[in-house]
């Protein structure tokens, strides 16, 4: 009677020695408990789609007023939106080529680290001097240089003078006709002007901004070595003695050259970068929102759950 009790003992021993068995046990406990741990996502990040919500486009809105700006228009809505996707596919786009490796910064410097791939991709390729030349044979007007002149004036002002001012100046030309145009008897005609009496090398844009565009455009119809005018400005009417001018010209290429190659290597830089990018783009079907002058007037509401924009490959 006692071999035969200790026969079912033996049996458990045997069994529960087994290796088969050690190794079902053990992998039951690490399967259970890496699902315990580490549940599954509900949701299989897809990485060729981008969502957008209402909240998003509020969120682009605040840093805009953030900066003082007024409220945003709808195409300038459309415009933050369409940069938002840009950055994001430019993220997209430096991660699956390994940008982001060992490298902890966030999106947006990702984004410009594509931006500079394509310069550097633009700056392979050195220019020789024929391509720059011929670049710049059809492009010469861009880099004109401006007239530009040395005068001096006589000031009759409004404040003195009022409607006047105007025959102030004609009648004092009889007087000042003929005389050196820097004697202090000249310049005891006209009244005490707040800035400067003599300009050197001027150019039209900087006249423009100090005297109007007006008075600009007819001072350089004037001819060198005579008081003429009146020519009438923001401040009054003026006397003007031309010393010298030179007309605009386009210049040889030996004298801009080094201009032009870096105007040349900008526009490989943005060319290849708006290849790139729609390159990129083709592989979304970008969807936003339409975007309602009554959704701007809603940004300064408080936010909602909004209704999700969602842009999906193809």
């Amino acid at each position: 009677m006692k071999v035969l009790s200790d026969a079912p003992k033996k049996k458990w021993q045997r069994l529960l020695s087994e290796p088969l068995l050690h190794f079902v046990v053990v992998g039951v406990v690490v399967f259970g408990g890496y699902r315990l741990f580490t549940p599954m996502p509900e949701e299989v990040v897809d990485q060729q789609k981008i969502i957008l919500t209402k909240d998003d486009v509020r969120q682009l809105a605040v840093t805009w007023l953030a900066q003082g700006r007024p409220a945003p228009t709808p195409d300038e809505m459309q415009s933050l939106m369409d940069q938002k996707v840009t950055e994001e596919i430019l993220f997209r786009e430096a991660v699956s080529l390994g940008l982001d490796r060992d490298d902890e910064i966030i999106k947006r410097r990702l984004a410009q680290k594509m931006d500079f791939l394509a310069a550097d991709l633009a700056t392979l390729d050195e220019p020789s001097n024929a391509q720059i030349e011929e670049w710049y044979a059809k492009r010469s007007d861009r880099f004109a240089l401006s007239p530009h002149l040395s005068f001096r004036h006589l000031y009759f002002s409004f404040d003195k003078h009022g409607e006047a001012a105007r025959e102030a100046a004609e009648a004092a030309i009889p007087s000042v006709s003929g005389k050196p145009a820097d004697s202090p008897e000249v310049a005891s005609v006209a009244d005490p002007f707040m800035f400067r009496n003599y300009y050197g090398d001027a150019t039209p844009d900087q006249m423009a901004k100090e005297f109007g565009p007006d008075f600009a455009k007819a001072l350089f119809t004037l001819k060198p070595g005579s008081w003429q005018g009146p020519v009438q400005s923001g401040y009054g009417w003026h006397l003007i003695w031309v010393d010298s001018i030179e007309p605009g010209r386009v210049p040889a290429f030996e004298e801009v050259a080094p201009a032009v190659k870096s105007a040349w290597l900008d526009e490989r830089y943005a060319e290849v970068k708006s290849n790139a990018l729609r390159e990129m783009r083709s592989r979304y079907v970008v969807s936003l929102p339409t975007i309602t002058a009554d959704d701007l007037r809603a940004l300064e509401a408080p936010t909602g759950a909004g209704a999700q924009i969602e842009l999906s490959a193809q």
